[in-house]
């Protein structure tokens, strides 16, 4: 399907010749982005409905800048290096925790409880935020705290989807029981962490402390690597084992939010 003609604005109305101009410009620049391989001129042209003598002035422009390269060998055209170096520059700058807030945020509102934040430091799971929930028990965890892989859902979010030598990590020494309901066994771990991989959450009701359940989902970075874990915390009975729907909803709906601020792309 072909994207929308540039001097056409989505309510049908024609755009002036700038705003027509820089968004023509802009639109090649990330459509070039997303492609696997350079590409031929009338390509791109046929993409926008535009034509070659048009979107060929936008490329000389855009490879002057460096925003755009041609391939010397073929004449085809494809992203340029000044993507990378801006991208890389925003990156540094960029925080997950001024990322996911508002979202944290609005989670807790939805769901009444408390939300929290969790990545890996120094190869240890911690704690990096907390949204008090408006329960009248708190039973949440303060920013800083380490949690165990195997005993916490966000450390179950984490073996099924983080690097795979974490759970290879994990099963060569003994796992530590918090409570009686924590997974001790490295195969019922195992089936577990599957099942988690194909449904997309986790929970770990009781398993680090009685009557507590956390239900968590991941965070994934635009490499559509997992770089954080997100979490609703509270009573088994308010999150009861399995957790209620909306509940499932409303946590996995907050990490696709969070991992498409980070740039993922399903």
């Amino acid at each position: 399907m072909k994207q929308q003609r540039s001097d056409v604005g989505e309510d049908g109305t024609k755009r002036d010749a700038g705003t027509s101009t820089l968004d023509l410009a802009l639109r090649v620049i990330e459509f070039l982005a997303f492609q696997s391989r350079p590409v031929a001129l009338a390509q791109i042209a046929s993409e926008f409905g535009a034509s070659k003598a048009t979107v060929y002035r936008h490329l000389v422009t855009l490879q002057r800048h460096g925003f755009v390269r041609q391939d010397p060998r073929t004449g085809h055209y494809g992203a340029g290096i000044k993507l990378m170096v801006l991208g890389e520059a925003q990156r540094g700058r960029f925080d997950i925790l001024v990322a996911a807030k508002p979202a944290l945020v609005h989670l807790r509102d939805r769901t009444g409880q408390a939300v929290s934040l969790c990545a890996l430091v120094d190869g240890e799971l911690i704690v990096l935020e907390l949204v008090e929930g408006r329960s009248i028990i708190d039973f949440s965890t303060r920013p800083g705290t380490r949690l165990d892989l195997h005993a916490s859902a966000h450390g179950k979010i984490w073996l099924a989807f983080g690097p795979r030598e974490l759970q290879d990590d994990l099963v060569a020494a003994p796992l530590r029981a918090w409570t009686a309901d924590t997974l001790t066994d490295p195969a019922v771990l195992a089936r577990q962490i599957d099942e988690i991989r194909g449904r997309g959450w986790a929970t770990a009701p009781g398993e680090v402390m009685p009557g507590v359940n956390t239900l968590a989902a991941p965070v994934f970075d635009y490499r559509g690597q997992l770089t954080a874990t997100i979490a609703i915390v509270g009573s088994t009975q308010l999150i009861a084992s399995p957790p209620k729907d909306e509940q499932i909803d409303a946590v996995t709906a907050c990490g696709k939010e969070i991992s498409a601020e980070l740039g993922w792309r399903k």
